[in-house]
């Protein structure tokens, strides 16, 4: 399956340095002398897909070389990092690469772009790119959308991963916690909360509007308890209005609470039939 291109600015922005033609030079590199790419943004390479890609390696060779520049005594991938890795796999000598003459920043932009062709970046990986390109290549949010071929907001949801704690983020990269469970708990300020939605959410495997539901009711059920807390009251007058209570017990015969507030407060007397409200009306 052909992987999705990138929008046709973000193609011409980078001349395609990242694609070997006909007439390039491929010579075999000793792997000794090839270290991995300082601006790879993939942070975790699938272990069966590495072990299958070298049992191909195994078999048939690197088909597609690597491309690599010079980096003092040695050199760095620019693109090719899982095959350099399943050729160490393979326990092969070397690997056949393409030089390219490439500085730090053009490096760094071939790189995040040829990851992001891609379709298997996880979505830390992915946020971690699209964060590397707005500092680096110094646009913002809206033109890197539209380099991309994406929408503007799905550059921000994205990036807001970044503010998830680092255990969530784990999850969300190990797969165990989804992109769309991720984005929603993003949106939270509390990030002792968002770590127990999160594992409630792997724990009882929480759908999307079931994670929403618990949210709304700890957001409604936090508005009552800061109504409450905004109500303080003197401990003295606390304990001589629950003498009172005692008092209109005994003379109602029934439930009575005084209730405190920031102005005001309230007596609520209870009662269970139309016969009891007239008997409480008539000792009022």
């Amino acid at each position: 399956m052909k992987c999705k291109r990138l929008g046709k600015g973000l193609d011409a922005l980078f001349f395609n340095e990242n694609e070997v033609h006909e007439d390039d030079h491929v010579q075999e590199i000793r792997l000794a002398e090839i270290q991995p790419n300082p601006y790879q943004p993939r942070r975790t390479f699938e272990k069966e897909a590495l072990n299958e890609l070298a049992s191909s390696i195994e078999q048939h060779g690197v088909l597609q070389p690597i491309i690599v520049r010079r980096k003092l005594t040695k050199f760095e991938i620019i693109v090719g990092e899982r095959r350099f890795r399943a050729a160490k796999l393979a326990k092969k000598s070397t690997i056949p690469a393409v030089i390219r003459e490439m500085n730090d920043k053009q490096m760094m932009e071939v790189a995040l772009v040829e990851n992001l062709q891609r379709e298997d970046l996880n979505p830390i990986e992915k946020a971690m790119a699209y964060d590397q390109m707005l500092t680096h290549l110094a646009i913002n949010q809206e033109t890197l959308a539209k380099k991309l071929g994406i929408s503007r907001p799905e550059v921000t949801n994205y990036l807001r991963l970044l503010t998830l704690p680092s255990e969530v983020k784990i999850a969300v990269e190990k797969q165990t916690l989804s992109y769309a469970h991720a984005r929603i708990l993003a949106g939270l300020k509390d990030s002792d909360l968002v770590m127990m939605l999160a594992e409630k959410v792997v724990r009882e495997k929480l759908s999307i509007i079931e994670l929403e539901r618990v949210i709304k009711k700890l957001e409604m059920d936090g508005k009552s308890l800061k109504k409450r807390q905004l109500v303080r009251v003197d401990p003295s007058v606390l304990h001589r209005t629950k003498g009172y209570e005692e008092t209109l017990r005994e003379f109602f015969g029934t439930k009575v609470e005084i209730k405190h507030g920031l102005k005001k407060g309230r007596i609520e007397i209870e009662y269970y039939s139309l016969e009891d409200l007239e008997r409480l009306i008539e000792l009022l």
